[in-house]
């Protein structure tokens, strides 16, 4: 595997930090609301790094990269990102998406369609009303900046993962990701989540049946931050695109099943 590398790209009113590490096939990747590009399941990544070329970016304004503190939408969000494509030179490249980094890789392949080989689509959906919202307490507890970095930790964690599971992953890992909410800034989460909220105003609708990259979408079946049925939304709305449900997968099941998750994307990748 090629040592990691971290640098950062100019763009519109930005610094965009990215990591690269891995070889072989060139793929983009991107994190969700809060997320940067180390919060990712290490073993994940690994196992991904192993069969390809991975680009991790981290989103404006967050993790190593910067911003002049304006508000944005999901589009600037992915004009970033073809702007990071095209500094790079990467030319054509498969996509990866998890949650608000798959409004994101959507909206990449609907707009610069020549940039994108592959498209993987995780724990994501369409937006506009096509999409099935969590609910209420749900999507207020997702943005909750209040109370301490580990109260926080545990807030958020029992919302990626099922109950069965979300108390031993916050024994394990709770100080890890009390220290990244510690890092964050609440204005910048505010502004992720106004751009979440006009996506799921208006979102891609049926934009996405002109979609011709192939597709691979992926979801939890026990998701409650995006529903599980946005999964077969997408699905029947992209020409030809696979489908793969992980039982009991949380909003995170990524890092439930790190290693199966891993290798259906390589096989997807390498066909």
């Amino acid at each position: 595997m090629a040592a990691e590398a971290i640098a950062t790209i100019p763009v519109d009113g930005a610094q965009m930090a990215y990591r690269r590490l891995g070889n072989g096939r060139p793929l983009l990747v991107l994190n969700g609301l809060a997320a940067t590009s180390t919060d990712w399941d290490p073993s994940f990544i690994d196992r991904l790094a192993s069969a390809n070329d991975l680009v991790l970016l981290d989103n404006r304004g967050i993790g190593a990269s910067t911003d002049d503190g304006a508000p944005f939408s999901i589009a600037k969000l992915a004009a970033d990102t073809t702007q990071a494509i095209e500094a790079l030179d990467l030319g054509t490249i498969s996509v990866l998406g998890w949650s608000m980094g798959g409004f994101i890789a959507q909206t990449v392949a609907l707009d610069h369609p020549n940039c994108v080989h592959k498209l993987i689509l995780l724990s994501t959906d369409p937006g506009g009303a096509d999409a099935e919202l969590a609910s209420p307490a749900v999507r207020a507890q997702l943005t909750d900046m209040s109370g301490t970095s580990h109260e926080q930790a545990r807030r958020l964690l029992f919302l990626l993962f099922p109950k069965n599971v979300a108390e031993s992953i916050y024994r394990e890992f709770g100080d890890t990701v009390a220290a990244a909410r510690a890092q964050l800034a609440p204005e910048l989460v505010h502004r992720q989540s106004v751009a979440m909220d006009a996506w799921h105003r208006d979102g891609v609708g049926d934009r996405l049946r002109s979609l011709r990259a192939p597709t691979l979408v992926a979801t939890g079946t026990e998701d409650i931050v995006i529903p599980p049925s946005n999964a077969l939304a997408l699905v029947d709305a992209i020409p030809g695109a696979w489908l793969a449900q992980f039982s009991g997968g949380g909003h995170a099941f990524i890092a439930q099943y790190p290693r199966q998750v891993a290798d259906l994307i390589n096989e997807f990748l390498a066909l």
